[in-house]
């Protein structure tokens, strides 16, 4: 299988707030690292840089303004004196919600952000855009006819919403791999989210599309990030009811009753007949990730990645959550292969 990679995510690692203190972000080059470490021991296949894509593919699964702020963030702020971090100081809560975009950096910062998770530094907009890019790479490989690819995202994005950073994540690659696909022609187009943590940015961005079904299993957001979605009763609106499906599951899951929901999103996802599937590959779910809460095995990655061939659909893999345990990379890989050898 073809892996995307590029080598402009190491200009991106900042800090977090993080359980009430400032700390490197959990979120930090490594991961990457690893994990094409282990796609060159593994003989995966070919590792190919991404191609530059145009500005409008971005644009396609968010807003002009908000492109346009994570493009001008660091100036903006570095204009104000500060070399240090970019973080919100405030957020427009529930009866400010209607507020317009503040004029000022720090108020957009919170504008544009749901967390204090995802930094901005001198090198995050060059590092996000060559994320993005790595997506697209991917994905025009699957248009071509290739049956799988694996887009190595650094940042990662599936909470990266229209107009809101957060997670870690600041444009959302799968989102932007999806419209590329409908850019191509495709007419409908399934995601199916695998991270432990709800793809919410991912539903935000489609919840009233009837273009693409997406589908998330994570753990119950009543106890685990990002708590304000991820709900079983969140179905879609509008045009798009009936076309998001959430698993909400809860700490402590093991792989049989993790199954069940992958079961079921699958069936859903096939009957739905899409062209492509994306598919927002986090790996978090590994029972000794440090901020995740489900009981994944390794073995159990190659069942995952044999579960997602038998749909049969041509897959893009979009590299999301999973953070610095030394398995990160085997666990990666191992879905990748299992999907390989089951397709």
């Amino acid at each position: 299988m073809l892996t995307v990679f590029s080598s402009s995510h190491r200009l991106h690692h900042g800090s977090e707030l993080k359980d009430g203190a400032l700390t490197p972000s959990f979120e930090k080059p490594q991961r990457a690292e690893t994990v094409l470490a282990r796609v060159r021991a593994s003989g995966l296949g070919e590792v190919i840089a991404e191609q530059r894509h145009d500005r409008a593919c971005y644009v396609a699964a968010h807003s002009e303004r908000y492109v346009s702020f994570l493009e001008n963030a660091w100036s903006e702020w570095a204009a104000t004196g500060k070399s240090h971090d970019a973080l919100p100081l405030v957020w427009p809560v529930r009866d400010l919600a209607s507020a317009p975009e503040p004029g000022f950096i720090d108020g957009k910062l919170g504008f544009y952000a749901m967390d204090a998770g995802s930094p901005i530094t001198a090198g995050t907009w060059e590092a996000v855009r060559a994320s993005a890019d790595v997506a697209l790479t991917g994905m025009d490989q699957v248009i071509a006819g290739a049956p799988g690819a694996f887009a190595l995202c650094r940042p990662p994005g599936h909470h990266a919403a229209r107009e809101y950073m957060g997670g870690y994540c600041y444009l959302n690659n799968a989102a932007i791999a999806a419209e590329r696909c409908l850019a191509q022609g495709a007419k409908r187009v399934a995601i199916l989210d695998v991270d432990f943590h709800h793809g919410n940015g991912t539903q935000n961005i489609f919840y009233d599309r009837p273009d693409v079904f997406f589908a998330s299993i994570h753990g119950d957001p009543r106890v685990s990030y990002p708590y304000f979605s991820g709900y079983a009763e969140e179905t879609g609106r509008g045009a798009g009811e009936g076309c998001n499906a959430n698993y909400p599951l809860p700490r402590g899951t093991t792989w049989s009753h993790y199954q069940q929901a992958l079961d079921h999103a699958l069936q859903r996802i096939v009957a739905w007949r899409p062209e492509f599937l994306v598919i927002s590959l986090g790996v978090d779910t590994f029972e000794h990730d440090p901020i995740s809460h489900f009981l994944l095995t390794s073995e159990n990655f190659l069942r995952l990645g044999q579960c997602i061939a038998s749909s049969g659909l041509p897959t893009l893999f979009v590299m999301e959550g999973g953070y610095m345990v030394d398995e990160i990379g085997i666990n990666a890989v191992n879905v990748l292969q299992g999907f390989e050898a089951s397709a």
